[in-house]
């Protein structure tokens, strides 16, 4: 499976971008998955739910199923968050995965910029980052996309990971 990232500083695009990717990379007949990394502790369901009292009461893993999706949640309790190899292996084959998040990693990736939150570019330190999608020109020394240009960055995700 081919992998890609988007990352960026918080308010920075990165959601709306990854959701207007999978749109028209599937448009174009690409089956994609996603997977996002979260910084802080989230909660899939909530309070009061059977699967979150399951969780509260100690269950490792709890499986929600239903006619429409099903969801697997694994409670690290006192061990290490996996690694992004880790996880990727967790999820069913598919043309493409877009990743969220996992700046570190070795992937390559676009840098979603916005030049109000008053960030450093993360792509001038960082040789896995691809190009940068910003919301106003900059010089960067990877190719630089509107951020709003869905196509010309999904014509070059597509182009780096050989689809």
């Amino acid at each position: 499976m081919k992998v890609f990232g988007i990352v960026g500083y918080k308010n920075a695009g990165k959601t709306g971008l990854m959701e207007r990717l999978v749109t028209e990379i599937t448009r174009r007949g690409f089956t994609v998955s996603t997977l996002k990394h979260a910084h802080h502790s989230f909660e899939v369901d909530h309070p009061g739910k059977d699967s979150y009292r399951h969780r509260e009461a100690g269950a490792q893993q709890v499986l929600l199923s239903s006619s429409q999706r099903w969801a697997l949640m694994t409670e690290l309790h006192d061990t290490q968050e996996p690694a992004l190899a880790d996880l990727l292996t967790r999820l069913d084959p598919v043309d493409l995965i877009l990743v969220e998040g996992y700046k570190r990693d070795t992937h390559p990736k676009v840098e979603a910029y916005r030049a109000v939150n008053g960030n450093r570019l993360i792509a001038r330190d960082d040789p896995t980052i691809k190009a940068v999608a910003s919301d106003s020109p900059l010089e960067a020394d990877q190719p630089v996309f509107d951020l709003d240009d869905t196509n010309a960055i999904a014509d070059f995700i597509l182009t780096v990971v050989d689809l």
